[in-house]
């Protein structure tokens, strides 16, 4: 398949390019701009990728379904990751096609570092109907990031989902294709007392199946087993809050374990 990076402009102006056959690097040795943005051009149909946008924030295996466009975060959107990411004169990124023994082992099938708001045919994907104050810290993007330190809030490596205080709020994060899952685990955040904490949160998932996730006052991880199931998607709700006073619970994390589905 080939595979081509480009750097572009907020004009949509080509900055830099670099092509090849299933595997394909390029070194961007200037000072990103407002409005730059990173395109990786693909051949072929979907498939399993290893993508690195960034050498700070490391590699991610996404399944693309198509070209995928991330957007260079400046100032407000950018404060959930390191302050290394995107930063400097001088960026490695990297993209190859996956093996099938990358993708045919038991592993957390929701792990994302490079989700955005906007971004299309790259899985997996969450999406929230609600973010507190809009702000990027309290981002549905977080929740896949793979960070899971939760005694605190705000900044990196902070950021979480936060849900602004609504009662109806959800997330759901989408495979984009059918996988088949048997374990949730959810770090919510643990900044007490400052945050609240769920007494219990339900799932559904895309065969129309539901689950009930019974919670407790912790930072540690909360986990369920449960028959495997074959989803395109996994989306929490109706999340029930302790009787702390605090306002405000959130998630730090969620993982979602299972396989390719055959």
């Amino acid at each position: 398949m080939d595979l081509c990076f480009k750097i572009l402009d907020a004009a949509m102006n080509t900055k830099a390019v670099s092509k090849g056959v299933d595997e394909v690097s390029l070194v961007y040795s200037q000072e990103y701009e407002p409005g730059d943005r990173i395109i990786l051009e693909t051949s072929g149909e979907e498939t399993f990728v290893w993508l690195q946008m960034d050498d700070a924030l490391g590699r991610a295996l996404v399944y693309i379904t198509g070209n995928v466009e991330y957007i260079i975060p400046f100032g407000e959107k950018r404060v959930n990751l390191s302050p290394k990411a995107f930063y400097g004169g001088r960026h490695l990124l990297h993209a190859r096609l996956a093996k099938d023994y990358d993708v045919e082992g038991y592993r957390n099938l929701a792990i994302n570092v490079y989700d955005q708001h906007q971004i299309k045919d790259c899985y997996p994907h969450a999406a929230a109907n609600v973010e507190t104050r809009g702000e990027t810290v309290f981002a549905a993007q977080n929740a896949i990031d793979g960070v899971v330190v939760n005694t605190c809030h705000g900044e990196w490596p902070y950021q979480s989902w936060g849900i602004d205080r609504k009662e109806d709020a959800r997330i759901r994060i989408a495979f984009g294709r059918t996988v088949e899952i048997d374990r949730i685990v959810l770090y919510t955040r643990a900044d007490f007392p400052h945050d609240n904490w769920w007494r219990s949160v339900h799932f559904d998932f895309s065969d129309e199946s539901g689950l009930e996730m019974q919670m407790e006052k912790s930072m540690l991880p909360h986990e369920i087993t449960f028959p495997s199931r074959r989803v395109r998607w996994v989306e929490m709700n109706h999340m029930v809050k302790s009787d702390d006073p605090s306002p405000f619970p959130a998630l730090t994390q969620i993982e979602v374990y299972g396989r390719e589905a055959l």
